[in-house]
């Protein structure tokens, strides 16, 4: 299992902290309402909508997990609901937590025997298919509402348009890795002259003073990723845009439980810039940061303001605060499962 640290420990304390900040006192002031308000639209959603909001955000976390046996194959569907629940966990719960769930899937994908080249791959792999789908998003909700009379904030759509272009040039430099072995050894070549010495400089321990050949692992890794991609592009991409669509089925009804009265392609826009804004690092998963976004985007369109704040806290209840203790029950069911560890010999090597 990952080590936490006190470090890591107080990391999530003060992101939570900030998170529960900017919704306890930041939701209210943004909505220009109060918790009163807010509670009249929580109390109408019910018993069974809100059982059935929790059925649709188990059929988006299971179908995420065609992603994840495609990213690894020989995967089993429940081993990669396990990978998806403890990772997205982690993430919820410190700021810029991406890097802490990657390291706990590591962790458990090596304890189920999968090798470290195959888990990097699956990691490059599923994680670019996130970005793109994530970045494609706003792109498509801006072209729905430029449809109607309604229109993006200029800020939103500024960052949209700066969020299109990193998606574009992220396309094309997977593009680039994934069709040109020629490049990718050139690349490789130069890293291992100008880089490499550097990396043996700071090695301590057994390894000091060893050089990578970086050419090695890129070339291999280059290979991996476009055999990966060629064989699951169509589960990698059901996944993720499979998911994608259940949360915004959750959000649409949701924001219909809570009397949120907006057409279907606004409440989509909206859908997809809280989805973008969950990418920044501020707090865990963008928690409080998204939900003030999706606020300001409804009211800006004629919604009532107390329903958005509820509809936009219920729908991260669902898709944030609930996976939190999912990932527990994700992290004991790997704690007592069997596990088979061994060696990566077959792998080439990253040494001189």
């Amino acid at each position: 299992m990952p080590s936490f640290t006190w470090k890591s420990g107080l990391n999530a304390v003060l992101g939570m902290a900030l998170a529960g900040a900017i919704i306890i006192w930041g939701l209210p002031w943004i909505a220009k309402t109060s918790w009163t308000q807010i509670g009249h639209h929580l109390g109408a959603v019910g018993l069974m909508n809100s059982l059935g909001f929790f059925l649709i955000m188990l059929a988006g976390l299971w179908i995420y997990t065609f992603t994840l046996t495609a990213a690894w194959p020989g995967l089993s569907h429940p081993k990669a609901a396990i990978v998806n629940v403890t990772g997205s966990a982690v993430a919820n719960t410190m700021p810029g937590g991406g890097a802490t769930a990657l390291a706990a899937s590591w962790v458990i994908l090596r304890s189920w025997g999968f090798k470290k080249r195959a888990i990097s791959t699956g990691l490059i792999v599923s994680g670019v298919w996130n970005v793109l789908a994530r970045i494609a998003l706003p792109l498509i909700g801006i072209a729905l509402v430029s449809r109607n009379e309604h229109a993006l904030p200029s800020a939103v759509s500024t960052g949209a348009g700066w969020g299109a272009l990193l998606g574009l040039v992220l396309l094309i430099a997977f593009i680039v890795a994934l069709t040109s072995p020629v490049r990718t050894r050139k690349l490789g070549v130069w890293l291992d002259r100008r880089v490499s010495p550097a990396i043996g400089k700071l090695r301590r321990g057994e390894g000091r003073g060893k050089q990578p050949r970086l050419e090695n692992l890129l070339v291999d890794q280059q290979a991996r990723m476009s055999t990966l991609t060629k064989r699951g592009w169509f589960p990698l991409t059901l996944g993720v845009v499979g998911q994608l669509l259940i949360w915004f089925v959750l959000f649409w009804q949701i924001m219909r439980a809570v009397g949120v009265d907006l057409p279907v392609t606004d409440l989509f826009a909206a859908y997809a810039i809280g989805s973008l804004l969950r990418a920044v690092g501020v707090t865990p998963g963008g928690l409080g940061v998204a939900e003030a976004g999706i606020i300001l985007v409804l009211a800006s369109w004629g919604a009532n303001q107390p329903a958005a704040a509820a509809g936009a806290l219920l729908f991260a209840i669902f898709t944030h605060v609930a996976e939190i203790p999912l990932g527990a029950i994700g992290w004991l069911s790997w704690w007592l499962g069997p596990k088979t560890l061994h060696a990566d010999s077959d792998e080439p090597s990253a040494q001189t």
